[in-house]
């Protein structure tokens, strides 16, 4: 996608993120999570939650936006440290990434993911870890062509009843 740029989230962004996520998470977990959860997000909701989490400018997270050539917001990812239960480790975690469905493949998600690994790595953390669905192949093969492996971690997340696994990946960084 030519004409892209990361810039940091603002406020005024909170409404197109959540479209983002929400459309997000209603593409990329159908079949994975019950369709009955995804039809039950709403963007709304969450451009609230957005909003009181910027607001909070909670310690270490990096909310980053790309954006378009044309200024339209694509992708948001968001970045920190790492949380082993309530306890921040002196890894670096990526919490979430998501491109619009429309935007997919455009190379939004490998931006975004590139400049959040930078700034994990500028921040002095040893690695970057996420956590992704055990079934999605998708989000799977894009970490691991972006030098993430599985490291053998796993743990149930549940949703509606349902336990949908998930497993973690981990890529150093250099120091």
């Amino acid at each position: 996608m030519s004409g892209l740029r990361i810039r940091e989230m603002r406020l005024a962004d909170c409404d197109r993120v959540a479209e983002i996520r929400v459309g997000g998470w209603r593409s990329a977990y159908q079949g994975l999570i019950p369709q009955s959860y995804l039809d039950g997000l709403s963007v709304e909701e969450d451009a609230e939650r957005r909003r009181a989490h910027l607001s909070q400018g909670d310690a270490g997270v990096v909310n980053l936006v790309a954006e378009d050539a044309g200024g339209e917001l694509v992708g948001w990812a968001c970045h920190g440290p790492y949380r082993e239960g309530e306890v921040l480790t002196p890894d670096a975690e990526l919490y979430a990434i998501y491109v619009h469905p429309l935007h997919g493949g455009q190379g939004a998600g490998r931006a975004l993911l590139a400049r959040s690994v930078a700034g994990c790595s500028a921040a002095g953390h040893g690695r970057v870890l996420l956590w992704v669905l055990k079934g999605n192949d998708r989000a799977r093969r894009f970490y691991e062509r972006a030098g993430f492996r599985a490291d053998g971690a796993e743990e149930p997340f549940e949703v509606d009843g349902v336990a949908v696994p998930e497993v973690r990946y981990a890529r150093t960084l250099p120091r």
